[in-house]
């Protein structure tokens, strides 16, 4: 299975370099692959592996940073799903 979320990583190393590795320009990006993350977890649950993405945990911390805070949050202690509804 090829990594789902590796063009939002890709688009990031491109913005970045293009930059001069000033992260602000690039932030949308970010955005735009952890919600693709987001998306990968919920799918696949905590099971789900992929070197795009950072850990269940990581992510829904840095979503939340973001304001990028979803409707569920990433269950940690399931292996099917991923998340859990508040």
């Amino acid at each position: 299975m090829s990594d789902p979320c590796k063009r939002e990583a890709c688009d990031i190393q491109r913005c970045l370099l293009s930059h001069n590795y000033n992260e602000e320009p690039c932030q949308p990006l970010i955005d735009d692959l952890y919600r693709c993350c987001f998306k990968f977890y919920k799918a696949n649950g905590n099971g789900g592996k992929t070197p795009c993405c950072p850990m269940p945990d990581l992510l829904e911390l840095k979503m939340e940073q973001r304001n990028l805070k979803p409707d569920v949050n990433i269950d940690s202690s399931s292996t099917t799903g991923g998340f859990k509804k508040r």
